[in-house]
């Protein structure tokens, strides 16, 4: 790539500038369509999850009603054969030991059923939870619906524009040295209109309208460095370069005016 002088190197970026501006526009075209669509497809995954979480717990809770159940019918039988062998007791001591054992599984049986109703009272607020979940989930998937065939749409409309713009910048960027292309890209990152490279007018930077120094102004008139804006850091350049043509308002000269003595 030949060396280029400052003025060429300050075209070239108000070129590159100009294709990016064309191309935020068109991007601009689709509003917060990509946005709102990311948006969705975030709430959508965490619905989802909370989803299967709640499927998962109530799964835990019928394996928990299951475990229960099965104590229930296991102390059932213990029952009857504790109560089986109190006919053949022998002496007061396997009687109250048998008593107490029956005792211990009534009491057994009765904390599982306490804890059956517990289990299928928090199913039953689950699925209460799934059911609006689940209702949510399919407004949000064809809000998602909608709004993606919009997108779709605008960027067919688009599509092809925006790949005649992109290959203009691609020749645009070659025209550009590395640094100051990183420069470059690295300063309209910073603005979210992404203007980069703003003209001089009235004698502030077109960016963020602060003044410039009378010295700077002259330095970009005639191209003799790149200047980049004390305030705002765009890269400055005059308004001529930029298509732009100022109208300066020269001072008049104030004429004096002569006394005129009247005769009495």
């Amino acid at each position: 790539m030949a060396v280029k002088t400052i003025a060429q190197r300050l075209e070239l970026l108000h070129k590159l500038q100009t294709i990016d501006s064309r191309l935020d526009q068109l991007r601009a075209v689709r509003g917060e369509l990509p946005m709102e669509v990311a948006d969705l497809e975030d709430e959508l995954e965490g619905l989802n999850t909370r989803l299967n979480n709640f499927k998962e717990e109530i799964e835990h809770f019928n394996q928990q009603i299951t475990e229960n159940r099965e104590q229930i019918r296991t102390s059932e039988e213990l029952i009857r054969k504790y109560k089986g062998q109190l006919d053949n007791v022998k002496n007061n001591r396997e009687f109250d030991a048998l008593n107490k054992e029956i005792e211990i599984q009534e009491l057994t049986i009765q904390a599982a059923e306490k804890k059956i109703g517990e289990l299928e009272t928090s199913i039953k607020m689950k699925q209460e939870l799934i059911d609006e979940v689940q209702g949510r989930l399919s407004e949000r998937e064809e809000d998602l619906k909608n709004k993606k065939k919009e997108l779709e749409e605008i960027t067919a409309e688009t599509e092809k524009e925006e790949k005649n713009i992109l290959k203009e910048r691609e020749k645009a960027e070659d025209d550009i040295e590395d640094k100051l292309l990183k420069a470059y890209d690295r300063i309209r990152k910073n603005f979210r209109n992404g203007i980069a490279v703003a003209p001089v007018l009235r004698g502030a930077c077109g960016g963020c309208y602060a003044k410039i120094p009378p010295q700077l102004q002259s330095d970009i008139r005639q191209s003799k460095k790149i200047v980049i804006c004390e305030n705002c850091g765009r890269i400055n350049i005059d308004a001529r370069m930029a298509g732009i043509e100022e109208q300066v308002e020269e001072e008049k000269p104030k004429t004096r005016r002569r006394a005129v003595r009247r005769k009495s």
